[in-house]
């Protein structure tokens, strides 16, 4: 599956992981509220990105803005976690610097998928 190479997918892919891999560390009552949700809209955006990859260019520019919007809601979330002390700030550091690249990417995607 050539669209599994690309590194947009790779790096959802690694931010999946880590999250799962911190769910140990967040409290029990945080486990069931709001960390699903943001397990949740990770396999979205993860979803999205493989599925816009084997889209003709013409056809990705919705997915990829809706994998967009999907991204920004997880930083909220994200930050919302942080905020109330669900994960500490360094867990917090390291998921947010791999979700701000893959909205670097996201963005490069989209800019090239408008002037295309």
């Amino acid at each position: 599956m050539e669209e599994l190479d690309i590194p947009i997918f790779k790096k959802a892919y690694e931010l999946t992981k880590k999250l799962y891999e911190f769910r140990a560390s967040v409290s029990k009552q945080d486990r069931t509220a709001l960390w699903p949700r943001c397990e949740n809209l990770v396999l979205e955006v993860l979803e999205g990105i493989l599925l816009a990859s084997q889209l003709r260019k013409t056809q990705k520019l919705e997915p990829l803005e809706r994998v967009s919007l999907k991204l920004n809601v997880l930083r909220v979330f994200l930050r919302l976690a942080k905020d109330v002390k669900a994960i500490d700030l360094k867990k917090y550091a390291i998921i947010e610097e791999m979700v701000d690249e893959i909205g670097r990417m996201l963005g490069g995607w989209i800019k090239s998928t408008r002037e295309g």
